[in-house]
Formats: structure tokens, sequence, C-alpha cells
């Protein structure tokens, strides 16, 4: 017997690898969400919105989508790619003047004014595949740029939240480079550049953009950069257990959290909220080549582009090299290979997954991909963060199980 693509025995063991997480009593938890094809999707939703209990996971529970916000924000830059509002080889400064004649460090681990000028412009292509030149790269803890990163507050998940985007630019435009722009793949500040870049081409804001060109064709009504007032108790907290003793620490409240009210700075590296249900509804127009129920939203070179590794050989290494030899930061996270516009293209066979899966992991506990070979997505939400492994391991139980559970 088989549902939809799926062994009948196979969406069992599924079930039974989730309800043994939330079981151990490390995750409170969890939505996961499988289809493949045109079928309809099989849902499951175990344990309770709290760590101590009460109300129970629901299909339609608000996630706080942290970095799976990267692949899904990205196409608001798709659509101004499409409608040739962007190039991809312009240079960035006409939109983004805080970044022209950029400084680049003599060495990661210079002094901040130890610089030579840039070599040439940044890019909207550099800005696209994560390779301008500055980002959150936490093996390098404890040099002056990483300092300097977190003492401007430009980076997510800080001790207050960013500022609003002009400030954030002009913050952003007191820093040199940690390399030469095009030259390195570094990870984050680019997405939350891409929302700035967006909104002042279109004079919108990125949500406002956002909701008009995605959200709103795709039926994604749960999907924003906050959570209005009368859908909050569909929200969970957020966990950030103690890494030594693993006690559940709330890091943000859904009633006056952080996703409570519009905040100042909507990132596309990591701000939005969204359920199970608009995230599949996101990954399967990807994998229909940008169609949704016969509507266009982005064009199949666009989709192409995006879900197709971006990076040279040379960049390839260096981000290969940071995943495998760095585990202990991520829990085996981001060994993919190859990274696209906004997500992760794997570009060889690490695990069960095939080549060609795309998506990203986030650091809230959540893991969306889809997958061409075999017509699958995937969807992972849990309300527990990365400083424990937990909901790592439930996420790679979880593609594990999923890729067992194919019925060919």
């Amino acid at each position: 017997m088989a549902t939809n693509g799926f062994s009948d025995a196979g969406l069992r063991r599924l079930h039974d690898v989730l309800a043994r997480h939330v079981d151990s009593g490390k995750i409170p938890g969890v939505v996961a969400l499988v289809s493949r094809g045109d079928g309809d999707p099989y849902v499951e939703a175990l344990g309770t919105m709290r760590h101590e209990g009460g109300a129970p996971m629901q299909r339609d529970t608000i996630f706080r989508m942290a970095s799976t916000s990267k692949p899904v924000s990205v196409s608001a830059a798709m659509v101004l790619l499409d409608e040739c509002r962007l190039r991809l080889d312009d240079p960035v400064e006409p939109w983004l003047p805080e970044l022209a004649d950029r400084q680049v460090l003599k060495r990661i681990d210079s002094q901040v004014d130890d610089t030579v000028p840039a070599k040439r412009p940044i890019t909207v292509r550099d800005v696209l595949t994560s390779t301008f030149g500055l980002g959150m790269d936490m093996t390098m803890i404890g040099t002056p740029i990483m300092a300097a990163l977190f003492e401007q507050g430009i980076t997510p998940n800080g001790p207050v939240p960013m500022p609003e985007p002009d400030e954030w630019m002009r913050r952003l435009g007191t820093l040199p480079l940690m390399y030469q722009p095009g030259e390195r793949w570094q990870y984050q500040i680019s997405s939350d550049l891409i929302g700035v870049l967006v909104s002042r081409v279109t004079g919108q804001s990125y949500d406002e953009f956002l909701r008009e060109r995605i959200f709103g064709p795709l039926g994604m009504k749960d999907t924003g950069f906050s959570v209005s007032a009368d859908q909050l108790h569909r929200l969970p907290p957020l966990y950030a257990p103690d890494p030594a003793t693993g006690e559940f620490q709330v890091w943000d409240e859904a009633e006056g959290g952080r996703h409570s009210a519009p905040p100042a700075f909507q990132g596309g590296g990591g701000g939005l909220n969204s359920t199970a249900d608009d995230y599949h509804a996101y990954f399967r127009m990807l994998l229909n080549h940008g169609v949704h129920q016969g509507e266009r939203i982005l064009s199949r070179p666009a989709v192409e582009l995006m879900t197709s590794n971006s990076l040279t050989a040379e960049q390839l290494a260096a981000r290969e090299a940071l995943a495998r030899d760095n585990v202990h930061i991520s829990f085996g996270q981001g060994q993919q290979g190859g990274w696209g516009l906004g997500m992760a293209v794997r570009t060889y066979r690490g695990d069960y997954a095939p080549i060609g899966q795309f998506g990203w992991d986030g650091g809230a506990g959540t893991s969306t991909y889809a997958d061409p070979v075999n017509q699958v997505v995937g969807i992972l939400l849990t309300q527990v963060g990365t400083t424990v492994p937990s909901s790592v391991q439930l996420m790679n139980d979880f593609w594990t199980t999923l890729y067992q559970a194919l019925d060919d």
C-alpha cells in the first residue's frame, strides 16, 4: 500500500520517529509535512506548544522560520530580475550608495582599519549569491571584524533588534569587507541586504512587495514579518535550551515578543513567520517551475537560477571545508555543498537526499527542502533553537525517514 508516493509502512515509521523525539522531552512539539508530486500532503502535528504542556500543536501553528526565511524572501529579487528592474551584473551603488568605494581587510584577522581598496564595485549578483564580501562566520569569533559586526548591531538575534533599514545601511557602510567582492561565500548579511535592495528599487516596504507578488498569489495568508494580535495564540514560544544543562529557557515569547509587532527591520535572512502549508505552497511552486495553480509567479529561468549552484569551484571548496571542519558549530548542518540564490543546493550525495535537492535549515528548529528528482517537499517545524543538538538531530531523522518512505 502507498499513500501519494509514500509507503504506508514508511509513513508509520515517520510518525514513530517524530513521536520518539517528542516523547524524549527534548522537543515539546513538532509539525511535519511531506508531499510528492501532485498528491495531497501528509501532515503530522505532535506534542504541545509549550515545554510544560498546554495547547497541542496544530497543522496551522505559526513558527518563526529563522534562516528558512532565506529561500522564500529571495523570491522578491527574482521578480525584479524577471522584470529587468534589476540586472545581475549591475553595481548596487545606485540603490545602496552606502556600499560605494569599499575597503577590504588585508587578512581576515586584520584590524578593521588595515585594509586595501576593493578591486571592483559590489554587484547585484554578489548580493544574491552571498558573495558580496561580508557575512557571519562563527569560526572567526574573536577577530576584530566579527567584534565590529556584533558591536554595530546589524546581525539578527542580538540583545536588541536590528535598526530600521537606512540606519542599518549606515552602520553596514562603516565596516570594511572581509573579502573582495565575489571572492568568498559569506553567510546571512547578504540575505538581509536583499530586503533593503528590493525596498529601494520598488519604493515599497519589503513586506508589502513580498505580500503583493509572492505571498498573496500563493495564498500564504499566515506568512509575514510579524503575527497579528488575534493570531498570537498560534505562535509558540521559542526556546533556547542551556547548552550545558539542556534546561529549557524561553528566548522569545509570543505575547510582547519580537514577532508580536512589525519589526523596524524586515529581515530576509531570518525574520519570517509561517506555517507548514504556506511553505508547502512556495516550495511546490518552485518544483512546478514557477507556476502555482495555473498562475505564473516566477519565470522558469528564475527558478532554475535560484535552485542551481551559483558558486565557483574555489568558492565551493571553501564552503564545503567550512561545513566539514566545523560540525561542532552546526551540529552537522550545512553539508550540502553548493549554494544557489538564498538556499543550499546539493552538489554531492552526502546523505539520503539526491543531488539537486534545495532549501535550508533554521536556527529556531526549522527545515525546509524540495527535491526535483523525487518531486518531494518536506517541511519540519519546531520551536527549539539550535543551542543544543536536539532539533538538528530531529531534522536529520526526519529527512532520513522521509526518504525511506518513498514507495518506488
